[in-house]
């Protein structure tokens, strides 16, 4: 059952009774990523208390949103996934992150940078109209984290992890080079010729990757 009731007959207001209560739209996030133990969620949410995990855990469960499920033999874990119903909140959800990045500049004192944050930024910032017909491999290597972008189609797909086979690998060495790619702050070219990032791979699909990924 919803926490919070509203008392009215809207839609809106039938959302915010499943997703409103503080760090629910954040685990969703976090789940987007790829089914995840209670231990890799609290890595994740390093701030959120471990009460009111396992209560919005239980609500998102209660929902519809949210399911657990038993690994397989060896693993003996119990993970976390959206249920197709949960996966359904993706477009709203990177609407509502790509509105909310329109105020960012540089982290604010005590902000950190998680790996599944920065996976949903590719989310946000993914322009789907420029990627038309594009099927490409993109592996992202950001110091401690690394991301696989597969772009089949047209169509985005986010993981946490390397690539199996990119076209493109794309590793920071100094600064903020995919900050500033999605920026348009600098060019490819002054990237590499800086010494911001190194490629391996099919070069031109850098210039798509500062195409398809605009902040």
């Amino acid at each position: 059952m919803a926490s919070r009731e509203y008392g009215q007959f809207c839609g809106l207001a039938r959302a915010m009774e499943m997703i409103g209560e503080r760090w629910s739209v954040l685990i969703l996030r976090n789940l987007f990523a790829g089914p995840q133990r209670f231990t890799d969620l609290r890595k994740g949410l390093p701030a959120i208390p471990t009460n009111i995990l396992s209560a919005r855990l239980k609500q998102l469960e209660e929902t519809g949103l949210a399911t657990r499920r038993a690994l397989p033999h060896p693993e003996r874990a119990v993970v976390y996934e959206l249920t197709d119903y949960g996966r359904d909140l993706e477009p709203a959800l990177i609407a509502l992150g790509r509105w909310g990045a329109r105020t960012m500049t540089q982290p604010r004192p005590g902000e950190v940078v998680t790996a599944e944050s920065v996976a949903m930024s590719f989310r946000t910032t993914y322009q789907p109209e420029a990627a038309q017909g594009l099927t490409a491999g993109y592996e992202v290597r950001m110091g401690d984290f690394t991301f696989n972008l597969q772009i089949t189609d047209g169509v985005l797909a986010v993981g946490i992890g390397p690539h199996p086979a990119p076209d493109l690998v794309i590793e920071r060495l100094t600064g903020h080079p995919i900050r500033e790619l999605m920026t348009g702050d600098k060019t490819p070219d002054e990237l590499l010729r800086d010494g911001g990032i190194r490629v391996e791979g099919d070069p031109a699909l850098l210039n798509r990757f500062a195409e398809i990924f605009r902040l």
